[in-house]
């Protein structure tokens, strides 16, 4: 049996144990003491500790019934040995861990929640809970309440009762365990069976923030941040807060209202350049057919530009299909030793250009694609205006052997 004295003491982060079975697997050594303060991993949803023993680094600390093992890369001398783990890790996992007791505690003191799963992971937490939803008022009256009964520095106490004790207390979940169970208790608050490492009292918690609930498989899951990771995220936010109020010239309190307005401002000017695009869009097009070359019954556009924006040349394109009857268009640009183009006709011309860049694939070395109705890719800017000419030799081709 392995001593656990992260129950005992969950604060020790340094002690000395003795080996009392060594095992090598996979190339790996799996180590069993007579105590330990590694904390199993994911044992009841809660990560384990990191450290060394003897210096050596903990790859994971594995829980088979009443002993743990420890696996390492390299081997250590034993009997006795070093154990060490990283202090700042443990504790953040015991403020997460009671965060989550105090919160899941709250829920179902106020809204009659169950909590059925806990995750607590690198950057964040949450609980799933039995609510189909909270209204804005029900997060706000939670959040107060773990607040308050944080800084009321309520103790929280461990200790171990039997399946005759455990009827008398108002647990809130039962135990997994049948025997020996572990009860955290939020000094008459809470009462929850669990075996994860807690702090002694609700005040070094010291900040509990519901950062945001969402609707996941018929319950709610709820996202929290408790201890040292709620004050980083606000000094975090603090700062964002700070520098929007001075880039705004406005205080904390309104910036809310003022990005608000800049957001509605931004939104109607963006309707005016659409709006005005779309106008230039649509005399360019009617200069454009206006002046197009002949081919039988077709109108032909073949314009080559430099350095012209490719995304306003599509669109260009896609508006003189889609409003003018019998149109060909043929396009190139030339930009920086990229040669760029786009085919395209008007959906009422009998037309596959798909095979059209089919044949232009077999005389150039073309990236792109399409469809029937529109094909664009690149070639060499030395190879552009060629292509545009043979493109409306192809084009010409297929149409009289159509005929």
């Amino acid at each position: 049996m392995t001593r656990k004295l992260y129950w005992e003491n969950p604060y020790l982060h340094e002690t000395e144990a003795s080996i009392i079975k060594k095992e090598r697997k996979n190339g790996l050594f799996h180590i069993t003491l007579d105590r330990t303060i590694f904390y199993p991993d994911m044992s009841g949803g809660q990560p384990g500790d990191i450290g060394t023993i003897n210096g050596v680094s903990v790859i994971e600390t594995v829980e088979n019934e009443d002993r743990l093992t420890h696996i390492l890369k390299s081997d250590i001398p034993g009997p006795k040995v070093k154990l060490s783990i990283q202090s700042d890790h443990r504790f953040d996992m015991m403020q997460q861990h009671s965060g989550q007791h105090l919160l899941s505690g709250v829920l179902y003191n106020l809204l009659g929640g169950e909590t059925i799963s806990f995750h607590l992971g690198k950057d964040y937490s949450s609980i799933d809970v039995t609510l189909s939803h909270m209204e804005q008022e029900e997060v706000d009256n939670a959040e107060a309440l773990c607040n308050k009964i944080i800084q009321s520095n309520f103790q929280v106490k461990t200790y171990f009762v039997n399946q005759e004790k455990i009827k008398l207390l108002p647990v809130r979940k039962a135990p997994a365990v049948a025997s020996n169970i572990r009860m955290v208790e939020i000094d008459g608050f809470d009462y929850s069976p669990c075996g994860g490492t807690h702090v002694n009292h609700t005040g070094e918690l010291g900040l509990l923030k519901i950062t945001k609930w969402e609707h996941y498989k018929g319950n709610l899951r709820i996202h929290f941040l408790t201890g040292l990771r709620a004050f980083m995220d606000y000094s975090s936010k603090f700062k964002s807060v700070r520098s929007i109020s001075n880039l705004l010239s406005s205080s904390d309190d309104d910036i809310a209202v003022k990005v608000e307005k800049l957001f509605n401002d931004r939104t109607e000017l963006e309707k005016e350049v659409r709006s005005g695009r779309e106008e230039i869009i649509s005399a360019r097009s009617s200069m454009l057919v206006d002046g197009s070359e002949r081919l039988g019954d077709l109108r032909v556009i073949r314009e080559l530009y430099d350095n012209y924006d490719f995304k306003a040349l599509s669109q260009l394109g896609s508006h003189i299909s889609n409003n003018y009857e019998r149109v060909v268009q043929i396009y190139g640009i030339s930009n920086n030793g990229l040669g760029q183009f786009i085919i395209s006709k008007s959906k009422d011309i009998n037309l596959d250009l798909g095979n059209v860049y089919k044949q232009l694939s077999t005389e150039f070395k073309l990236k792109g694609g399409g469809n029937p109705n529109t094909v664009q890719g690149s070639v060499p800017t030395a190879n552009l205006n060629l292509l545009l000419q043979r493109s409306m030799d192809i084009i010409s081709q297929m149409l009289q052997s159509e005929n």
